[in-house]
């Protein structure tokens, strides 16, 4: 057995061995308590003053970078001086990377996701949003020997989902073949979010269902009001992030959930800035902590200055959704959420690809936009961490600069205050851009030492490895389970809870008949499912497959507009006949029994085409947010009484959603506006 396999195997039987020295996993424990943990595969250990540094550039001398003792600034100082301007360059650009097999953007070869490297390039000539020709090929994604090797790359996103064991290995490998390179310098891995249930699963919005614990959509956490259980989650998902090897979030969303028909709505907290602060700050202190630590996830807080003001709710990776419009005024109501997240020390922030309208500021996008990233983010809201462009600004969303040459946009960025690129994997274009302008230097380096401070305070110069035995352990455990169990059930909020013959509709009363089904929008197929418990017993009720048998029907309904990356322009609606469901076929459904509504809410839909205040067929509403069957029967049923409040209000109508401010919250709207009210929300 190989040695390291070995150790693993002896950590899996709790064996640890904690002998000074190499052990078989290739760790040191150092007999000193201020001594961090070293994890090493090919470097070689330095002994001074009695105490053992890597020495990650060969030289049998221990430089200032490698010793632990001395503070994150003071390392970083140090190795920005070592580096050349071809590795500054690749480090200051972050890409999709991918695993053995995983497909990528591209289609699969058909066979498992494996902790080998994907050794191939992803180019394209076409913008792979709006599919309109580039200025010049992009490179989204590296062979992994070449993006390490050749560009110089240290900052990666990971979109593959597999079991935690083979991404921890994955996760090794890569920080094995980091180790091997000059300056030994550790690669680190973001993702976005992989631990929420929702209804748009794209590459750039969340992962979708994994071995990662699922918990309610982040509206749904938003819902429950339960802040102590909202840094509960994101701690617990810190623990899984970190077992298999993820250091970097890229998430949370604090724009504001101000138009309804924004296609963003479901990643967001809502519509009101407060209540998205308060979000905000216990996602930051859950994941990363007082400050970065050594076993913090970094998170980079998007996206700045807020993109939920959207001309028709449109998106800016499109040109047709580039414009912010402010028709009410409120833009500074967008900075709320992010002066919450700076002041609990979020790593790294994201300016969109959108630009402002309406304003003291420039129209231009974002990412260009010196007064809004130093005058307003810098030196207005005090952050000093890493502004780290969205994926494509320069390649992709110029907006605002379409005219300049790619050398020109990466200057133009740069001297606005970015540090970090995202989306492309090849460096060449920028280091054209730094040697055409060596007045960049200065801008460079402080982008360089932003990025190594970030490293430095994780502990990944000393540790950057992760146990595959201990990732399998962690990941989804049934401690997380639970606690995500009662926040699914917090989440979830009653509307409405009218009669059925002289008694409450809910909760459902012992022995009732219930048909119980989901609709969920499908391309093919009948978009009814019809749920039947493997463990029925746990509820109170007798379920049935035929409404026509049914006490009682219970009608769970999922609207499903167009996904983001499907977007084409045209206006966006929502109301439901307009976002998948087959309004007569659901009347159909509940034409003989009362019926329980359930609206699961990705965006604020309009339901009026089958539900006004008072209809005696369905006396009782709720409103979920990516949630479980489970959850929802323990509502209905009364075995967990409903706690949940509106994370923004819903509007009468499609027309009334038409005819809102873009940059408003619901519940300072026009009164009549809204139907079911921000904040609101029942319970027994």
């Amino acid at each position: 057995m190989h040695a390291y396999n070995l150790s693993l195997y002896l950590l899996g039987m709790g064996l640890l061995l904690t002998a000074c020295g190499r052990n078989p996993t290739g760790e040191v424990a150092d007999a000193a308590a201020a001594a961090p943990r070293l994890a090493y595969r090919s470097v070689a250990l330095l002994t001074v003053d009695g105490q053992s540094f890597k020495d990650l550039n060969r030289n049998d001398t221990l430089d200032p970078y490698e010793d632990w003792r001395l503070t994150a600034e003071e390392r970083s100082r140090d190795l920005v001086g070592r580096m050349t301007l071809k590795e500054k360059a690749g480090f200051m650009l972050i890409s999709t990377t991918r695993m053995e097999n995983d497909a990528g953007f591209g289609p699969g070869n058909g066979e498992p996701i494996a902790s080998g490297f994907n050794e191939e390039d992803q180019v394209s000539e076409t913008n792979i949003f709006t599919r309109k020709p580039l200025d010049a090929p992009m490179m989204s994604s590296a062979g992994t020997t070449k993006a390490v090797t050749e560009f110089h790359g240290r900052h990666f996103i990971l979109r593959a989902t597999t079991e935690p064991d083979i991404m921890a290995e994955w996760a090794n490998n890569l920080q094995a073949l980091c180790e091997e390179q000059r300056l030994g310098i550790p690669a680190i891995v973001a993702s976005n979010p992989r631990n929420h249930i929702a209804v748009d699963v794209a590459a750039g919005l969340n992962v979708g269902t994994s071995a990662f614990t699922a918990w309610p959509g982040e509206l749904g956490l938003a819902a429950m009001r339960d802040f102590e259980l909202v840094r509960e989650f994101a701690d617990a998902a810190r623990q899984e992030w970190t077992a298999v090897g993820l250091r970097k979030g890229y998430m949370y969303m604090a724009d504001l959930a101000t138009d309804p028909r924004w296609q963003r709505t479901e990643g967001t907290f809502g519509e009101d800035p407060e209540l998205a602060a308060r979000m905000m700050r216990e996602i930051v202190l859950g994941f990363q902590g007082e400050a970065l630590h050594l076993r913090s996830v970094a998170l980079t807080t998007k996206h700045f200055p807020g993109g939920g003001a959207a001309e028709g709710g449109q998106d800016p990776h499109f040109d047709w959704g580039k414009r912010m419009v402010f028709p009410g005024g409120r833009f500074e109501d967008n900075l709320i959420p992010f002066r919450a997240a700076i002041e609990a020390g979020t790593s790294a922030i994201m300016p969109y690809y959108s630009y402002p309208t309406g304003t003291e500021f420039p129209e231009l996008a974002y990412a260009y936009n010196r007064e809004v990233l130093q005058g307003v983010l810098r030196e207005r809201l005090g952050f000093d961490g890493i502004i780290n462009s969205d994926t494509g600004p320069i390649e992709m969303m110029p907006w605002g600069v379409e005219e300049l040459s790619i050398p020109e946009r990466y200057k133009m960025v740069l001297e606005a205050g970015v540090n970090l690129f995202s989306g492309t994997a090849d460096p060449a274009l920028l280091l054209e851009t730094l040697r055409t302008y060596p007045e960049l230097e200065a801008a460079v380096d402080d982008s360089v030492y932003r990025l190594l401070l970030e490293k430095f305070r994780l502990g990944l110069f000393e540790d950057p490895y992760v146990n595959p035995a201990a990732a399998t352990a962690t990941v989804g455990k049934d401690t997380f389970r639970e606690r995500a169990a009662e926040a699914h059930r917090k989440s979830i909020v009653l509307l409405r809870n009218g009669e059925v013959a002289g008694e409450a509709a809910l909760p459902l009363a012992a022995g009732t008949k219930v048909y119980f089904a989901t609709y969920l929008p499908r391309r093919e197929g009948d978009p009814v499912t019809v749920y039947r418990p493997e463990a029925a017993a746990d509820w109170p009720v007798e379920f049935v497959d035929d409404p026509a048998a049914a006490d009682r029907v219970v009608l769970w309904l999922l609207p499903r507009g167009k996904s983001l990356f499907q977007s084409d322009g045209s206006p966006l609606h929502v109301n439901l006949s307009a976002n998948g469901i087959d309004v007569a076929a659901v009347r159909q459904l509940m034409a003989d029994k009362p019926t329980v509504l359930l609206i699961n809410y990705s965006n604020p839909w309009a339901i009026d085409e089958l539900y006004t205040d008072g209809d005696p067929q369905i006396p009782a509403v709720l409103a979920t947010f990516g949630t479980t069957p489970e959850a929802v029967l323990d509502i209905l049923t009364g075995a967990y009484a409903p706690s949940g409040k509106m994370p923004f209000t819903t509007p009468t109508s499609d027309a009334a959603a038409q005819a809102q401010l873009s940059d408003v919250p619901g519940y300072d709207e026009e009164a009549g506006y809204g139907l079911f009210e921000f904040g609101e929300g029942l319970s027994w």
